[in-house]
């Protein structure tokens, strides 16, 4: 079985802003696959099913996104799933709108649900795939910034981007994240 955290905030007011892409990403899989993610369970919304033959469950913490820790560790102790299964998914101020980047270790490098995840799980240690936000421009506040949407200009980039990580998503489940870092990270 894999597990695919998607990181965000709940509620309708964060839905389409940059700090949500991970659970946009998580969301176009499960139309890809009809999974719904719709089960209340660990403190997150959780959706099951099978991509390309493979036992995969889909994860969307609802801890809002500082938080993210308290439920993929609820998820892990109560399912004993084991962190080679996990993927993270989530925004990337460093890597430009449009484009992603796989790595299987790391810092937080300021993101706090990763900073969050590295707490719970007391390693730097799993899969993930980052997805580009771009940084703000000088004098913005990032904050502000990442609770922004993304403008009509990014639509077509943000739309390849969760297409790429859905993409690489589905081929991770068959491959290790070796191989798929080195066919997605160009």
């Amino acid at each position: 079985m894999k597990w695919i955290v998607g990181l965000g905030n709940p509620g309708p007011q964060y839905e389409k802003t940059r700090h949500n892409v991970g659970f946009m990403a998580l969301d176009a899989l499960a139309s890809r696959h009809n999974i719904q993610i719709n089960q209340s369970k660990c403190k997150a919304l959780i959706g099951e099913g099978h991509i390309g033959g493979v036992k995969t469950v889909l994860i969307k913490p609802m801890t809002y996104m500082n938080l993210s820790g308290e439920s993929l560790r609820a998820y892990m102790d109560y399912y004993k799933a084991d962190l080679e299964d996990l993927i993270v998914v989530y925004d990337d101020l460093d890597t430009e709108v449009g484009k992603i980047r796989l790595r299987y270790q790391g810092s937080a490098g300021g993101h706090n649900g990763i900073k969050s995840i590295i707490q719970h799980t007391g390693t730097q240690s799993f899969n993930r795939i980052r997805m580009g936000i771009s940084r703000p421009e000088p004098g913005h506040a990032i904050v502000d910034y990442v609770l922004g949407t993304f403008p009509k200009k990014e639509k077509d980039l943000l739309t390849g981007m969760i297409e790429d990580t859905c993409n690489a998503l589905e081929y991770s489940l068959g491959h290790p994240f070796e191989r798929t870092m080195a066919e997605f990270n160009k």
